[in-house]
């Protein structure tokens, strides 16, 4: 995986090179800690932009989360600022995030001090920060709803979890809108948690409290569209709470340590491909800012409640296509329709 994330850190470097992507560092703590930051080239100095960090998992990198997440491409339709900060090395020489408190290396700070640094460069709107995490990132996302909510809107941790002491200690300021998505057969944070780990359903349980939202979730089956991924995905939404949050589970049955919707494969784990983790989470931070949902996300689609709209058309392996005698056709309503093209002379 390592050697093929480098290729293509190589190739998407040089597409990339006539966007804003660089590579710069800061001082924290008399520890020089560097990141990633991608600028989309629809940024204007005009207009307050949010600003998404992307984190990523334990022994990998900034980059490696990068082209793993693919969140970028999201930035350039979306407009957004997109940071992907570097963590420190632990004792065996492995990058991590100090999510536990179990160092003192201090992230919290270091996250804190980037959004400061980002902002003066760049005009960043301060009410539509979020966090975002692959695993360890996952855990250093609801970090930061606990320890530094003042400066976060909503977080999405994928593969991650919080550690059971965090729930004592937890002091978020305002109520936090949270989306995670987790396989059921992870092995690395495994879904029902353990003696250090809290289970999913009780991070779900805890946010869906602590946010006074409906403890009856609306609950829905994403459509089984890729046939070859051995996993299938059930979306929990618990919705109403204060200042209109929310908190979502893609809870994905026999899915692994990895991220929905990516392309590139894990070894010994299912990647679920019905649904693409990075879309979902954008769409999920879209909709709040620091104070709570935002009453003008209304877009076209929106505007037209009645009308069924062909969003993909697909083949049995879940790959867009154009042409084929059997076709799956996703519409905007959630719907999916299985049609039969051949038609016999």
């Amino acid at each position: 995986m390592v050697k093929k994330i480098l290729i293509l850190l190589t190739a998407t470097y040089t597409m990339l090179h006539a966007q804003q992507v660089m590579e710069e560092v800061i001082v924290h703590d008399d520890i020089t800690r560097s990141y990633i930051l991608y600028v989309p080239d629809s940024y204007s100095s005009l207009n307050p932009t949010p600003l998404v960090l992307n984190l990523h998992g334990y022994s990998s990198n900034a980059g490696q989360q990068m082209i793993y997440s693919n969140f970028y491409t999201l930035a350039d339709l979306e407009g957004f600022i997109l940071v992907h900060p570097q963590g420190t090395l632990d004792n065996q020489g492995f990058a991590y995030w100090n999510s536990g408190g179990i160092t003192e290396v201090d992230d919290v700070g270091f996250l804190s001090s980037l959004i400061d640094t980002i902002a003066t460069d760049y005009n960043i709107n301060l009410d539509r920060v979020y966090s975002m995490g692959m695993s360890n990132g996952g855990f250093m996302s609801y970090t930061l709803a606990c320890e530094l909510s003042n400066r976060i809107s909503a977080i999405a941790s994928v593969t991650g979890s919080m550690i059971e002491s965090q729930f004592l200690n937890c002091n978020s300021e305002h109520p936090m809108p949270v989306m995670q998505i987790h396989g059921t057969s992870d092995l690395i944070v495994p879904y029902e948690g353990n003696e250090n780990i809290a289970s999913i359903d009780n991070v779900i349980s805890y946010w869906a409290n602590f946010n006074q939202c409906s403890l009856d979730p609306v609950v829905s089956n994403v459509p089984d569209v890729n046939l070859l991924d051995l996993s299938q995905t059930e979306h929990y939404v618990y919705d109403s709470g204060l200042n209109g949050t929310s908190v979502e589970l893609y809870k994905v049955i026999d899915g692994g340590h990895t991220w929905p919707g990516a392309l590139i494969p894990l070894t010994g784990n299912n990647t679920n491909q019905d649904f693409n983790a990075s879309q979902e989470i954008w769409n999920f931070f879209n909709k709040y800012d620091i104070n709570g949902v935002i009453n003008n996300t209304t877009t076209i689609l929106d505007q037209l409640p009645n009308t069924k709209i062909c969003l993909r058309n697909i083949d049995l392996l879940g790959r867009d296509i154009l042409k084929s005698n059997f076709v799956l056709s996703i519409f905007n309503d959630g719907s999916v329709e299985k049609k039969n093209t051949h038609k016999l002379n």
